[in-house]
């Protein structure tokens, strides 16, 4: 991933949709970013804003890998670094780094839908999940992703 020369520019409209404790919330993004293909694999990387510093430096690095067969792996490389690996119908461990020590979670994907389009080239994603640490639950969370060049 060093060599991004040949990374085009894209527009990013995320949305996530999440339930914590009986509580809803929603958040909403949109930001440049960047897209590019290594082999088989779809990376696109973006800056998202922290929610409460509006102090640009504060940007948290975000890369959402497009794997061959479908899955997907998102990672947020702030304060606290988070990947997490998306596949249909599988609970899958994810890694979470604090500045405290490393939390064990684990996904769960009942929904994952991938699409792209050529003529501007671009792409969806609709990432349905359920965060778990141990048998507890998180959380429930809907992210949905457009992105055009």
């Amino acid at each position: 991933m060093d060599d991004l020369s040949t990374s085009i520019p894209v527009g990013i409209h995320l949305t996530t949709h999440t339930v914590q404790d009986g509580q809803a919330s929603d958040y909403a993004i949109d930001v440049e970013g960047q897209i590019v293909q290594i082999g088989e694999t779809i990376y696109l990387r973006y800056q998202e804003p922290e929610s409460d510093n509006e102090d640009e430096d504060s940007n948290v690095p975000v890369t959402i890998k497009f794997l061959p067969n479908g899955d997907v792996t998102l990672t947020r490389n702030g304060t606290n670094r988070l990947r997490m690996h998306f596949s249909a119908g599988k609970r899958i461990r994810a890694t979470y780094r604090t500045p405290y020590g490393l939390v064990p979670v684990e996904t769960v994907t009942p929904q994952l839908r991938v699409g792209f389009h050529e003529r501007p080239f671009g792409g969806s994603a609709a990432i349905d999940y359920l965060l778990y640490a141990g048998e507890q639950l998180l959380g429930n969370y809907k992210i949905r992703l457009q992105f055009t060049v």
